[in-house]
Parts: C-alpha cells; structure tokens; sequence
C-alpha cells in the first residue's frame, strides 16, 4: 500500500497540471463563437461573439479585447475582468457588481450599457466613450477620474458616488445631487448645470 501512493499522487498530479493547461488560453482570437470553455483567458481577442444570456461565472479575463459581442443579461458571478477593453459590444442589464472585484478595471467604446449595474465597485479612472448607460446604477461606486465621454446617461443613478475628478463635460441627461454626491473638482460643462440642479428647480437658460 505504501509503494502505491507515490504512483496515485504523481498521476493525481498529471491530471490536474493537464487539466489546469487545458483552461488557460493566450493570444488567441475568437471569431463569431458562442460561450467559449470555462478557464483563463489572456491577451485574447473575441470578435462579434456571442455571450448573450450566458453563464460567464468563474471566468478570468485579463488584458482582453471584445468587438461587437452581445453580453446582455449574461451572469457574472465572481468573473474577473483586468484591463480589459470593449468596444461596440451589447451589454444590457449585466451586473458589473457581482464580478470580481480583485483588479477589476476596463474601458467601454461605443457600448450599449443600459440598465447595467456597478453598485459598489471601485472602478477609478474607468473610461466611458461615446456609450449609452441609460439606466444604469453608479450607486456607492467609486468613479475618481471617471471619464463619460459624448455619454448618454438618461435616468443613471448616482447616490453615494465618488466622483471628485470625474469628467463630465461631453457627457448628457445627467442628474446629479452634490448634496449626496462627492464631487470636488469633477468637471462639468455649462450645458450640463441643469443635471445638477435638477432637485431645485431652478431654471437655466442659455
């Protein structure tokens, strides 16, 4: 019995070094697929996929692109997303909130994010361009150095945010309360004040 047990752990060991190599991929790019394997994705490239109400619990992503891939009411529980940047992908009604929160940090271009949620999360210097976010829940996130650029941000959620350097000034359809808001020196235009002085009733002509 005791001979035998070098022989179990070493196979053990295959096994797992095998299944391990098996759910790591690097550099490969990923053209019109569904739902790839569950593991390890970096420095990989996923174009017009298809993620669309699918199960993306668990997966690691690390400094990933996406073009034009459907994401919408996918689940992401606990996936980690590092320096990963999205362009012109769907991405309605996720929640941002439920992934990782380890190194989390991307960049949206072009992205249909509505209804999306990042309640809570620390995401500084994140940057928003050309999006809408129509709906979408900034509650308690921590957005320092945020960049909305040319951003839709109709009916957004801002309560308890950390904005202070956030910018602002091409961004539209805001409504910001500075009462609740941390929002020291966040730029904003002179177009945008009705959006931060909504609550008042206050009148801005131009």
């Amino acid at each position: 019995m005791v001979d035998t047990l070098p022989a179990y752990f070493c196979i053990f060991a295959q096994t797992t070094d095998r299944l391990m190599q098996e759910t790591y991929i690097q550099d490969k790019t990923f053209d019109r697929s569904d739902v790839p394997a569950q593991g390890e994705y970096e420095s990989c490239i996923f174009n017009s996929c298809n993620f669309a109400d699918g199960d993306l619990s668990g997966f690691k992503f690390s400094e990933c692109t996406f073009n034009n891939c459907n994401f919408s009411m996918a689940k992401l529980n606990n996936t980690v997303f590092q320096d990963v940047t999205f362009n012109g992908c769907k991405m309605l009604g996720l929640r941002f909130d439920t992934c990782d929160k380890f190194g989390l940090s991307f960049a949206f271009a072009d992205c249909l994010l509505n209804h999306t949620s990042f309640y809570g999360l620390k995401i500084k210097k994140t940057i928003f361009g050309n999006s809408q976010l129509q709906g979408a829940d900034f509650s308690e996130t921590d957005l320092t150095d945020a960049i909305f650029d040319n951003c839709d941000l109709a009916q957004a959620t801002f309560d308890r945010s950390v904005l202070e350097r956030a910018d602002f000034r091409t961004a539209f359809h805001y409504s910001i309360d500075p009462e609740i808001n941390r929002i020291k020196k966040a730029r904003f235009s002179v177009a945008g004040l009705p959006g931060l002085l909504g609550k008042y009733g206050i009148n801005v002509s131009f």
